[in-house]
Parts: C-alpha cells; structure tokens; sequence
C-alpha cells in the first residue's frame, strides 16, 4: 500500500500547458494554494511516445513541475512502460492510472486500443494518495475502509474522493460504505472502476511505478476553494417480467427463478449458455426499481448493474453490488432518443447549479456498453459534445479525463451511489 501527503508547486499552466505569469507565493499560514488541472489525450501505439506526447501537451516545458499523474489507456497499450515513461519525465509526481475500453478528453473521444489521456494536476499540499492491493467483492468494504484511513491520515482536509477500483468481482456498494465509515457521507466519492476491451477478462490499476489486476487508489482533494457537482444518467427502459434472485452469497447471484443464474440470464437474452460476459454486456444490462423520489431525480425508475464475471462451472454470475435473495431484476433495452433527452436535461441541471462557479476540470465516466458498442462514431461524438459545450467557457472545454469503464460512481439521492450503463459527469468548480 502506498500514502503521501505532497508538497506544494508555485508555477502556474494556463490550460493547454503554456506557461503563464509567474503567480507571486502565498503567505501559506492565510491562504491556500489552489490546485491546477490541465489535461491532454492521443492515440498512439507507443506506449513511451503516447505518455510523453500527453505530458508535454499538458504541461509544456515544465512536466516535471507536475505533482500527480492519472492516466487512462486502452487496453492495448504497455501499462508498465506507460507509468515508468511518466515517472521518469515528472519524478516528484504520483502516478496513478488504469485500462479502459477508451477515452474522452478535451479534444473528443477516441476507442482504439491505443488511447491514451491524462489528467495532470498541481498543487501538493491539498492531494493525497492512497492504494490498496488484493481487492475483490468479498472484502470491498475493508479495503476502502483502509484507502480512506490512509486519505484522513496523510491530509485531514480531504473532502472528496476520486475513486478508481478494479471492475471485476467488486462489491461496489460495499466500497462506497467503507469510505463513508472513515470520512463520512458528506465526502463525495466520485470515479469508476477499471475494465477492457469488454471481454470482461482481466482489467489493470497503475499506481506509481506497479501495475496490478486487482488494485485500487483513491485520490483525495482538499483544497478548500473547490466543489464537486456529480450526476449521472442512462436513458434505458426495462422490458418484460422480472427474473427473481432465488439464491445468493453476497455480490453473487446463484441462482435466478430457481435455476442456474447464468443458464436462466442468458436463455432470456437469448444467447446460448455458452455465452461470454463480452456477449451479454451490451444486450444484458440488469434493472433494480428505484424509490418513487429517487426516481424522479434520476429520471428513470430503475438503475442499472452490469455482469462482468461468472463461473462456467456453476453459473453463478457476479454482481456489481451486494443481490439480496428476493430481489428484482428486469432486463433492459437502451431507447437512443430518451439518452440524448435525458443527456441534455442532466446538463441543464448541472449547468443551473455551476452558475457563478468556474469549472476548473471534469472527470468522466462512461459505461463502455455506450461507446462504439452502442453508437456509430456520429451519434457518439454528438453525445460527447452534448455533455463538453454546455461546461465550456468561450468555446474552450475544460481539462477533461474521461473513460469507459465498467460503472461509475455518482451522487443520487443525496447519497454516494454506484450506477452501470450510464453517463457520470464530475465537475469541479471553484467557489467565488
């Protein structure tokens, strides 16, 4: 496990990188340094030149100014030439990252398997960093309970998480509670949980100069000036009659209407047993029935969970959250014209909500399931710009990392929540 409380920087990067005025030093005891965002992504096969492009677009000449990297790289990339190329451009950085099934950033979306982008940010002593290995759904809720023990530890001012976990066998839900049981509910935990090429085999975490399968780090933000605005939505309906969860171990659903969980989910979506996960996610996403009010905030009265694992022995399939025995599950079909409703209405709220506030970067999370998996290249773009002109200032989108995952976390309710198959935005403004 690793945790360091990081020490101050004093130069100042506009948004792509080029230096601007030398900012005078702050009389540290009165005023906090505020931290600074800048963002950068490409496609590249070289996973060395792919980092080193990224860094230079975001930071020009002063990467090594740079005080925490958090990368996002497809699948098809060296992960461990990816962290040792950052680590040596920006050796005082924390390095952080993970697989996904492509990027979003300021300058669009891309879903080959050589994408790459970052977010680079400034600003020591309001960031903390904090890692777990050996992570599943058995032991979701201690291992994040430790990740924000070492968060409290290294920086008592943390007041909210950016979250990255591993997105296979984990108990998301259970995650959410051991951070909260540490920091509290009123700490947004924002952030996704890692994945590949949707074959739902093996997805991978980098922290600092490792790369690990089962790992998950937390990045705690404690500078005063900033707020988070999250929110999420997926714009799918359900269909036909519910499958009921007839046997259960925790996150693991063994058995639906009485047979095998596996061979009942895929003989009503229509797939032969013999069916991967990569072949049920983009057709199976699974419905829980929200609260009444909930549901009107969410703007559809289910949430979603997505299946990224399952034992071809048994059948039984692994669930993102806890599936009490009893519980409800409709399957789903996506309604394209109510996720661009829903996309544009999310944005209004959000919109309202930032008014008079500076967006100074956003987090992204996307299911992969609504990428090239759901969307020719046209109407995906189209999302993408739906979600980055609302938030941008004269045209220019903000530092921006954004990835497809396999879920994502945002506040509903009130409360910290997991969703699957949705659009989670993370905005960070700075108060006035």
């Amino acid at each position: 496990m690793s945790i360091e409380l990081l020490e101050p920087a004093t130069l100042s990067l506009n948004r792509c990188g080029v230096p601007s005025s030398i900012q005078p030093q702050r009389k540290r005891n009165h005023e906090p340094n505020m931290l600074e965002f800048h963002s950068a992504s490409t496609r590249m096969v070289n996973s060395k030149r792919a980092i080193t492009e990224c860094l230079e677009a975001a930071l020009a000449e002063n990467v090594a100014d740079c005080d925490l990297i958090i990368i996002h790289a497809s699948i098809g990339h060296n992960y461990q030439e990816l962290a040792d190329q950052a680590r040596a451009l920006a050796p005082r950085a924390r390095v952080v990252g993970a697989s996904c099934c492509g990027i979003v950033g300021s300058e669009g979306v891309s879903e080959s398997m050589k994408d790459v982008a970052i977010m680079a940010v400034k600003g020591r002593e309001e960031l903390a960093v904090a890692h777990v290995d050996g992570i599943s759904g058995d032991n979701s809720f201690e291992k994040c309970a430790e990740l924000a023990g070492q968060l409290k530890a290294a920086n008592p001012g943390v007041n909210m998480v950016y979250f990255l976990g591993s997105g296979i066998d984990i108990a998301n839900d259970r995650c959410i509670a051991g951070f909260e049981s540490v920091l509290g509910p009123e700490v947004t935990v924002f952030g996704a949980t890692s994945s590949d090429n949707m074959r739902g085999l093996v997805s991978y975490q980098i922290v600092d100069d490792r790369v690990y399968e089962h790992a998950a780090y937390a990045v705690g933000f404690a500078d005063p000036t900033l707020e988070v605005d999250t929110q999420a939505s997926h714009g799918f309906v359900t269909v036909g009659d519910p499958l009921v969860v007839t046997k259960a171990q925790g996150h693991r659903i063994l058995e639906l209407n009485g047979r095998p969980a596996w061979t009942e989910y895929t003989s009503r979506l229509d797939l032969p047993e013999t069916a991967t996960c990569g072949d049920s996610i983009p057709v199976g996403a699974l419905a829980e029935r929200l609260p009444e009010a909930v549901a009107r905030e969410y703007g559809n009265d289910h949430i979603l969970r997505v299946v990224t694992k399952r034992d071809v022995d048994t059948g039984t399939m692994y669930y993102a959250t806890l599936c009490p025995e009893g519980t409800q599950l409709w399957l789903t079909v996506r309604d394209e014209p109510r996720i661009f409703a829903d996309m544009d209405r999310m944005m209004g709220e959000m919109v309202k909500r930032g008014a008079g506030r500076k967006t100074v970067a956003v987090f992204h999370a996307d299911c992969l399931a609504r990428g090239r998996f759901l969307f020719n290249r046209v109407m995906k773009d189209e999302l993408v710009s739906r979600m980055q002109f609302p938030l941008s200032d004269n045209g220019a989108v903000p530092p921006w990392l954004g990835m497809y995952g396999f879920g994502e976390f945002a506040r509903l309710g009130g409360a910290n929540t997991y969703h699957n198959y949705t659009t989670a935005l993370y905005v960070l403004r700075r108060r006035a």
